[in-house]
C-alpha cells in the first residue's frame, strides 16, 4: 500500500484536468532497466559543518568575498532530526575538502588550535552526534580521512592514528562505518590545504594500498569508494587541466579491483564565488534547457567507463553534487533548481548509479533546508516526494508527447504492480498524460519559477509542531487525464500499472 502520508485526504483534491482526452501511457508494457539502491536519495553534511569553520559565505556580503566563519551544526535539534528523517532511509556522507585536514582528538584531548599539519579540530562530542543524528534519522555514514601533513610518518607515507581513531569513536558511540572513500577528492590535492606538495599518482597509489589493507582489517564491513575524483569531463576547463596533477585513471590503474564500489563527484558549474578559477559559472538562463540538465551524463559516462575498464562489475556511485560547486549560485535555493535536482535523479538511475549524495542537508545555496531557518526549499519536497514514489526498481520511459516534457519511471513504491512517474515540464505551455482513473497525482509548481515557496497541489507543504509533514496530500485524477502546467513537476502514482516488474 502506498503510504498513508500520501493517500489521506485525497478526496478533498481533484487536479486539474482536461476535457479532451490524452492517450493512455502503457505503463503495463514499461520494461525493467535495472535497480538502485534502497538509499539511491542521499545527501552531503560536509565536516566543516560539524566542526564550524569557513565555509562558502552567504551572498550579499562584501565584494568577492568566499568564505565565511561559520558555528558548527546543531545536529541535535528536533527540527532537522525530523526533516532529515522523512527522507530515510538515506545515507549520510560527512566528508568534503575540509575532512581532509580535520584532526580529531584523542580522548581526554582538548585542544584550541589544531595541531601541525591539520587546518581543524574535530571533537569528540561533534562526532558522537554526527553518530546519533545518523542513527536517529536512518541514514548511515559514509566519510572519508584526513589525509594531510600531520598524517604522515618521517617518510612522507600516510598513517593510520587517525583513521583508526575516527573508526573506534565511531563504535564506541554505537554507530558504524557504512563505506568510506580515503580522502575527498584526490585528483585535486592543490585544493585540499595542508597536502604534500607535489602530491602524484604514485603517492596516492601507495598510500590507498596503506588504506586498504588498514580498512579491510579495522573496519571490514565498511564498504571502500573511491576514487572520488570531481568533474574530469564536464567542467568547462576539467579540474585536471588546471594543474593539479592526478587523474582519476591514473590513480585507478595502480590498484585495480580494489574497490566496493567506483565514486565520483560532479558539478556542471561553479558559482560566483569561485568566478577567480575561470571555470565558467551556472546561468540562470539556462537551467530548463537540455544543455544544462543532461551534462550530468558526461561525467556519469566518464567515471563509468573508467569503472568498466578497472573495476568491472562493481557499482558506480555519485557521492557529492548539487548545482554548482562552491556552495551553489543564488538560484540554487529556488524551485527553478528543482528539475535538475530531479531529471539528474532520473537520468543517472536509469544509468545504472546505485547512489546520489546531494551537497548539502542543511548550509549554504544549495542546501535542501535553509540553516538558518530550517525552512525546507524546494528541493526538500522534491526530495520527499521522489522518496515517497519512486521505487527501486528503475523502467524505461514512457512515450512523451512533447520534448518539452521529460518523463522517468520506476516501480511504486509500496505497491505491487504499481509506477511511480515524475514528468518534468520544461516548456512554455501546458502539457497532458493519461495516467488512468485511479491515478494519484502531485503537482509541484513554483510562481515565479525561481521562487523559494512552493505549492503542491496548491497548498503550502510544511513540518507541523509534531514532526510530521502537511500539505503533501496526492489528488486523484478522476478523467484519467493530467494536466501539468507549464514550467512544472508532477509525481503521479499508478496504482494500478499491473506492470510485471514491479510485482
Amino acid at each position: 500500500m502506498i503510504r498513508n502520508s500520501l493517500a489521506t485526504g485525497v478526496a478533498l483534491l481533484t487536479l486539474a484536468t482536461n476535457a479532451t482526452a490524452a492517450a493512455p501511457l502503457e505503463f503495463s508494457k514499461l520494461p525493467k532497466l535495472g535497480t538502485v539502491s534502497d538509499r539511491y536519495q542521499a545527501y552531503n553534511v560536509e565536516m566543516v559543518e560539524v566542526t564550524g569553520g569557513r565555509f562558502w559565505a552567504p551572498y550579499g556580503g562584501p565584494a568577492n568575498e568566499m568564505y565565511r566563519q561559520r558555528a558548527p551544526i546543531d545536529l541535535t535539534n528536533p527540527k532537522l532530526i525530523a526533516l532529515a528523517r522523512n527522507l530515510g532511509p538515506s545515507l549520510m556522507r560527512v566528508s568534503g575538502t575540509w575532512a581532509n585536514n580535520t584532526y580529531l582528538e584523542a580522548p581526554g584531548e582538548t585542544l584550541a588550535t589544531p595541531p601541525e599539519g591539520y587546518k581543524q579540530v574535530l571533537t569528540r562530542q561533534q562526532w558522537k552526534n554526527v553518530v546519533a543524528f545518523s542513527k536517529a534519522v536512518d541514514a548511515p555514514i559514509v566519510t572519508s580521512f584526513a589525509a594531510s601533513k600531520g598524517t604522515r610518518g618521517p617518510d612522507g607515507a600516510w598513517k593510520t592514528e587517525q583513521a583508526q581513531r575516527l573508526a573506534d569513536l565511531t563504535q564506541e558511540a554505537g554507530g558504524s562505518l557504512y563505506a568510506a572513500e580515503f580522502f575527498n577528492e584526490p585528483n585535486m590535492p592543490g585544493a585540499a590545504q595542508a597536502m604534500p606538495a607535489h602530491y602524484g599518482a604514485d603517492n596516492y597509489a601507495a598510500d590507498f594500498r596503506i588504506f586498504h589493507d588498514w580498512a579491510r582489517k579495522a573496519v571490514p564491513t565498511m564498504k571502500l569508494l573511491g576514487p572520488g575524483g570531481i568533474s574530469e569531463s564536464a567542467l568547462v576547463i576539467p579540474i585536471i587541466a588546471l594543474g593539479y596533477g592526478i587523474s582519476s585513471e591514473d590513480m585507478m590503474k595502480a590498484n585495480p579491483g580494489s574497490l566496493d564500489a567506483v565514486s565520483y563527484h560532479f558539478y556542471g558549474s561553479v558559482s560566483q564565488r569561485c568566478e577567480a578559477m575561470k571555470l565558467g559559472t551556472a546561468v540562470k538562463a539556462d537551467a530548463l534547457t537540455p544543455a544544462w540538465l543532461d551534462l550530468t551524463l558526461r561525467d556519469a559516462d566518464h567515471y563509468g567507463s573508467l569503472r568498466d575498464k578497472y573495476e568491472p562489475g562493481k557499482p558506480l556511485w555519485n557521492t557529492e553534487t548539487a548545482q554548482a560547486a562552491c556552495g551553489g549560485s543564488p538560484w540554487a535555493s529556488t524551485f527553478l533548481d528543482s528539475f535538475r535536482y530531479l531529471n539528474q535523479l532520473g537520468l543517472l538511475a536509469q544509468h545504472g548509479v546505485q547512489e546520489v549524495m546531494h551537497n548539502t542537508l542543511a548550509t549554504s545555496d544549495y542546501a535542501l533546508i535553509d540553516g538558518d531557518t530550517l525552512m525546507p526549499r524546494p528541493n526538500y519536497w522534491a526530495a520527499v516526494l521522489w522518496r515517497r514514489t519512486m521505487g527501486t526498481t528503475v523502467l524505461a520511459s514512457p512515450h512523451s508527447p512533447s520534448p518539452e516534457l521529460r518523463l522517468y519511471a520506476q516501480c511504486l513504491r509500496g505497491t505491487p504492480g504499481g509506477v511511480g512517474l515524475l514528468a518534468l515540464n520544461i516548456g512554455q505551455s501546458p502539457q497532458k498524460l493519461g495516467v488512468g482513473s485511479r491515478a494519484l497525482g502531485w503537482i509541484l509548481r513554483g510562481q515565479p519559477i525561481d521562487t523559494r515557496s512552493i505549492t503542491i497541489n496548491g497548498r503550502t507543504p510544511a513540518l507541523d509542531d509534531k514532526g510530521n509533514l502537511t500539505g503533501l496530500d496526492g489528488a486523484p485524477v478522476h478523467t484519467g487525464t493530467l494536466q501539468i502546467p507549464a514550467e512544472s513537476i508532477a509525481f503521479v502514482a499508478v496504482r494500478d500499472a499491473n506492470n510485471p516488474a514491479c510485482r
